[in-house]
């Protein structure tokens, strides 16, 4: 009743504390709407380009790009596995910050990635992208790391409300799975696995710009 009288007062008087108040708020719930659209169409984008996403271990594998098939084969299930069993399953996490947090994140990383293959393909290598491939990581893999978890995290609530992807007991195959159990040891096996590569990227970092610099000294 109160918030009629307010509504139809702000109409009156468009231009008063009350009408500017309420336009205010339309504007931010239709920013709130388009904030929501762009997401949604930002995570389908996703979809259709980490459907293809694996190809990049063949690529590894015959050599097409110089990148260790093993550490490849992780960064792209994990992509794809959160990208399909997650963001794509659970609908309400779509307009949360952290998908676009590791989305920029994987954004960035995968246009200097592709630069830096390309380059290294015409034997012509700018140092500036060499330089961005091994030093721009220290920020951004954490950052898509925290993406990429706190999607997660958001998600459990939804997953365990809905029984998502899980098997209980009795049935034919007496096999039971818990899906949101799942989903907390996937967050918990970042622990181990980040580390060694955010550490085996450093180790790189330092082998190659040095070399590099090295490189340019002798020139």
């Amino acid at each position: 009743m109160v918030y009629e009288q307010y509504f139809q007062l702000s109409s009156k008087y468009p231009y008063t504390t009350l009408g500017l108040s309420q336009n205010i708020k339309s504007e931010i719930a239709e920013l709130v709407l388009e904030k929501l659209e762009n997401m949604a169409l930002v995570v389908s984008s996703n979809l259709y380009y980490h459907f293809l996403r694996p190809t990049s271990i063949f690529h590894c594998a015959v050599g097409i790009v110089p990148s260790s098939v093993v550490l490849t084969s992780f960064q792209v299930m994990s992509r794809v596995f959160l990208i399909w069993a997650v963001t794509h399953s659970v609908k309400e996490v779509q307009s949360e910050d952290s998908v676009l947090l590791f989305v920029i994140a994987w954004t960035i990383t995968e246009i200097i990635r592709y630069s830096f293959y390309t380059f290294s393909l015409l034997n012509h290598l700018p140092y500036l992208i060499k330089w961005a491939r091994y030093t721009l990581f220290i920020v951004l893999y954490p950052m898509g790391v925290s993406g990429e978890l706190l999607t997660i995290y958001a998600a459990l609530p939804f997953v365990r409300q809905a029984g998502l992807y899980s098997i209980s007991l009795p049935n034919k195959y007496n096999f039971s799975f818990d899906y949101y159990a799942f989903l907390i040891l996937v967050m918990i096996s970042y622990i181990p696995l980040f580390p060694q590569l955010y550490f085996h990227m450093l180790h790189q970092r330092r082998k190659v710009l040095s070399h590099a610099e090295e490189h340019k000294k002798s020139e």
